[in-house]
């Protein structure tokens, strides 16, 4: 088959269809769906275009060059996922029944956030590490099959020379530019890092940082000691209320389906599922109660409304073919810092000023921690891929300790793991956000989020999908260069000078 004979549209659709299947497939897992975990069966009326060799020519087809790209990368990722299902299948089947006992309780793989949240004490949470690494040590050869056969298929058969050279490709990504880069970031907000979070663990648990874990990092960032200043008698449904001010009635929006309601079934981690842009798009969400409730919905309806207001004029190219999600973060982000400004909790929270006080300094203050834990994975994972040393785990348990303060076991690291460095696009994405943050309270004013303009600027921003990369977005759109020196600013401004008040 030549170029010219490939039939672009035909596979255009058939990367629709296979989206929808695969991301379907996602959502029933989800929502606690017993059915298998995976089929090479969704595959099998679709299969004539994953070859590698069809795949190859997708490079030179005669077609604008971010098309072919994108297309190939969607025809690559899902001639993936097809060879590697047999090992997930494995990986999946054992994790599914994997529990740590402790205390009498089994706590699941998929519980162990909200339980640390919100059910633990440091006894326990002790007791779920030594529980969760041996665990770990016996479910590590599935895990470690699954990533060196992935590596095996790109050398191989797409004569990538390692594992960041393919994200690079996919997501034009200059890596090493940012391993110094987030160096300088670390170093810059360090005193300011392990003061305040030394000052918050003797305050909450009474020992140093450096004797804690990171499941007592889970407990801490969780914020459920401050849930006391939440407002209990507003609902999920009521908070989004909110976005009526900015012509959005997201609980009768098209192609909107929230499944918001608790369930045992579903694990603590909420998602937004895009099954086909902008005509499905599915919110899953475990509440729990407190902030974190908050904090998980604003998060999610940003990457859900991005997509459900994305123009259905685009092509698939640039709604639905995009290889790397950091747009679609940011605008997460921008909804999910919006929620804890003084601002926000002041207007649609009505908290007092001491309240307001507490509650924004420490959500700053996680914001850094979480921060600096996905640069490091990050810093750890490029590493850790660039000397072959995907089971050790000993790089990822050193910076993630140096970084956060918070004692990380090796045997967790490739549970820890996701997939193409997803980890530095949250970092990228965060930072991003603050630029659109200041250029927000820089055009509108603090209350920008009150603003009857704000809803127009949200769905202009919006409408453009995925059309445009990240950086690209910022420059159309008026906004300016992504700089880091905002977030920076944002963190000494919210935490420095204050930290005596955690103590």
């Amino acid at each position: 088959m030549t170029t010219d004979a490939l039939d672009i549209r035909a596979i255009e659709h058939t990367l629709v269809t296979l989206n929808y299947r695969l991301t379907s497939r996602a959502l029933n897992l989800w929502q606690g769906n017993d059915s298998p975990p995976s089929s090479r069966g969704m595959y099998d009326d679709l299969d004539d275009h994953l070859k590698p060799s069809t795949i190859a020519m997708l490079r030179k087809a005669p077609i604008p060059k971010k098309e072919a790209e994108r297309v190939f990368h969607g025809l690559l990722g899902h001639y993936l996922q097809y060879r590697l299902f047999p090992y997930e299948n494995e990986l999946f089947t054992w994790m599914k029944g994997a529990a740590a006992r402790v205390d009498g309780e089994k706590i699941y793989f998929k519980d162990i956030l909200s339980w640390c949240q919100k059910r633990s004490d440091l006894e326990k949470r002790r007791m779920l590490e030594k529980e969760t690494t041996s665990l770990c040590k016996f479910l590590k050869p599935f895990a470690q099959s699954f990533w060196e056969y992935l590596l095996e298929l790109l050398k191989d058969e797409f004569a990538y020379p390692g594992y960041a050279a393919y994200c690079k490709d996919k997501k034009h990504v200059d890596y090493d530019a940012y391993v110094p880069k987030l160096h300088a970031i670390l170093e810059q907000t360090e005193t300011l890092y392990f003061e305040a979070m030394e000052l918050w663990t003797q305050r909450s648990l009474g020992l140093p940082l450096s004797e804690l874990n990171r499941f007592d990092g889970v407990y801490l960032l969780g914020l459920g000691e401050f849930d006391p200043l939440f407002p209990g008698d507003i609902s999920l449904g009521e908070q989004l209320d909110f976005f009526d001010q900015w012509g959005m009635n997201v609980k009768d929006m098209r192609g909107v389906h929230l499944h918001i309601d608790h369930s045992a079934e579903k694990g603590a981690q909420a998602m937004s599922f895009a099954l086909r842009i902008p005509d499905e798009i599915h919110l899953v969400m475990n509440p729990q109660g407190g902030w974190i409730d908050l904090e998980t919905l604003f998060h999610e309806m940003g990457h859900t409304l991005s997509h459900a207001l994305t123009s259905p004029e685009l092509s698939f190219a640039e709604k639905d073919f995009f290889t790397s999600n950091t747009l679609s973060e940011t605008h997460a982000f921008l909804l999910q810092n919006m929620c804890f400004s003084p601002v926000f909790l002041e207007r649609a929270l009505s908290l007092s000023p001491a309240a307001i006080e507490e509650i924004t300094f420490f959500k700053a203050l996680k914001d850094l921690s979480v921060f600096r834990r996905y640069a490091s994975k990050f810093l750890a994972e490029y590493e850790m891929f660039d000397s072959n040393d995907i089971g050790g785990g000993s790089i990822y348990a050193r910076l993630l300790k140096e970084y956060t303060g918070f004692s990380y076991q090796p045997e967790t690291q490739l549970f820890d793991l996701a997939p193409e460095f997803y980890a530095l696009d949250y970092v990228i994405s965060w930072i991003a956000e603050a630029t659109m943050e200041k250029w927000l309270v820089q055009t509108l004013g603090d209350d920008w989020m009150f603003q009857p303009e704000t809803g127009k600027i949200m769905k202009d921003w919006w409408q453009c999908g995925n059309r445009y990369e990240l950086d690209e977005f910022f420059v159309v759109k008026g906004i300016g260069a992504i700089d880091t020196e905002d977030i920076v600013n944002r963190w000494q401004r919210n935490i420095g000078g204050r930290n005596s008040r955690a103590g």
